[in-house]
């Protein structure tokens, strides 16, 4: 039996939405972008309520003894539901990707043919703890025609559950369809596998969190998954690269914030630079808090730098660590870089560091990777980075969209033909 012909609470929310996105897709920009300025204002407007709600989650997070990275994601204070509605009103100054002309031409016969951009329609986005992410997507979605739902994870519910009140007044206020923005009811899994069954009535499920997570939506869900993966990113310091800005490209990539999906978790380096690198490499990570869990020629350097390496194993160069953790191989050739990183990415992000352009195209040419990097830290892979303005999500898949996602990736296409009473013959 279809979705279309069930019933149930999660059915009776796609259903609505799904009439909701019909109401949205004729729009013009000036009304979407209304709303989205109304869900600013109502953010700045009903902060308390929304401190209160999360304050909820937070102490029952701490109950349960959840670690205090974790909570300080989970936490929304005044000073960051303002920075949350600024966001919004930056989504609004963006392009309006709807009814982009992708490409266009009046074919032999005089007929006028164009693909235009056109929202998906119904979204479903499934995430974990972090609340602000319900305003992100919401937004996003909105900004591109679409109707949102939003399954977040249980840890949240009391946060997510006042946002999606307030953001539902906000869009009702500005004239638009209230059930355009929807929290998918229910706490249990039960829930997210409705969701994920839901063909024909959502059109896309886009999962952001942990390697677990997205494993389960793209591997059980009958509706189209726009997979946005984990980052096991590598930094591969080649045997022509620049000591000063190796060691720095390094620190970044893991340092500068390891538990998002562009930082860095392992790091090649050639051999024929080993023995001048992996001495500062080591003291830059320790002074950075960073342990290294290295192969032979790292633990050798260690013991000599008096640097304590954890001996790596097989399950290392799978590891996406998210935390003060890298693994470090030296590998004898930029070819056996790209075998080991063909082997264990994830297909987020790569970088080399060389001063050898034959050796940077090579490794541009050889690695199939959402990004490359040149002599650049793998932490610019981010839609905002990019310069695309917010993002939905970084997919690493290949169909649909691929690498930070923003506004254009949230919609699809169709063909307008124009005739003069054109018959095929």
């Amino acid at each position: 039996m279809s979705s279309a012909s069930q019933t149930s609470p999660v059915i009776d929310t796609a259903r609505r939405a799904k009439e909701a996105a019909a109401a949205l897709a004729p729009l013009p920009r000036t009304a979407r972008d209304g709303a989205l300025l109304a869900i600013a204002d109502a953010l700045v407007a009903r902060t308390g309520e929304i401190v209160e709600a999360n304050a909820a989650d937070v102490d029952r997070a701490r109950a349960a003894g959840t670690a205090e990275s974790v909570v300080d994601r989970l936490t929304l204070t005044p000073e960051r539901i303002a920075a949350i509605a600024s966001d919004v009103r930056d989504v609004v100054a963006l392009p309006d990707p709807v009814g982009e002309v992708v490409r266009g031409s009046t074919l032999p016969n005089g007929l006028e043919l164009r693909q235009i951009r056109v929202p998906l329609g119904v979204v479903g986005i499934i995430y974990e703890a972090r609340p602000n992410v319900t305003v992100d997507a919401a937004v996003l979605c909105l900004k591109a025609g679409n109707a949102v739902l939003l399954r977040g994870s249980s840890s949240a519910y009391s946060s997510n559950t006042a946002l999606v009140a307030v953001l539902r007044d906000a869009v009702a206020s500005a004239g638009l369809p209230a059930d355009a923005v929807q929290l998918v009811p229910g706490e249990s899994r039960d829930s997210v596998k409705e969701l994920m069954r839901a063909r024909g009535l959502v059109d896309v499920l886009i999962p952001r969190g942990g390697a677990s997570l997205i494993k389960t939506v793209v591997e059980e869900s009958v509706v189209p998954v726009i997979e946005t993966g984990t980052g096991n990113c590598h930094v591969y310091v080649d045997e022509h690269a620049d000591l000063d800005t190796a060691v720095e490209i390094l620190v970044n990539s893991k340092a500068q914030r390891p538990s998002v999906c562009n930082a860095a978790e392992t790091v090649l380096v050639h051999s024929g630079i080993a023995d001048a690198f992996l001495p500062r490499a080591l003291a830059a990570l320790e002074k950075a808090g960073v342990t290294v869990h290295g192969d032979g020629a790292w633990a050798k350097a260690g013991e000599t730098e008096g640097v304590d390496v954890v001996p790596a194993t097989e399950e290392d160069w799978a590891t996406e660590y998210l935390s003060y953790d890298i693994a470090a191989a030296v590998v004898p050739s930029l070819d056996a870089a790209v075998e080991h990183i063909r082997r264990w990415t994830s297909g987020h992000t790569e970088a080399i560091v060389t001063s050898d352009t034959t050796a940077a195209r090579r490794f541009v040419s050889l690695v199939d990777s959402t990004a490359v990097m040149v002599n650049a830290s793998t932490r610019f892979t981010d839609g905002g980075q990019f310069g695309f303005g917010a993002e939905i999500g970084i997919s690493t898949q290949k169909l649909h969209a691929r690498g930070p996602m923003g506004l254009p990736e949230l919609t699809s296409t169709k063909y307008v033909v124009t005739g003069e009473g054109h018959v095929r013959g």
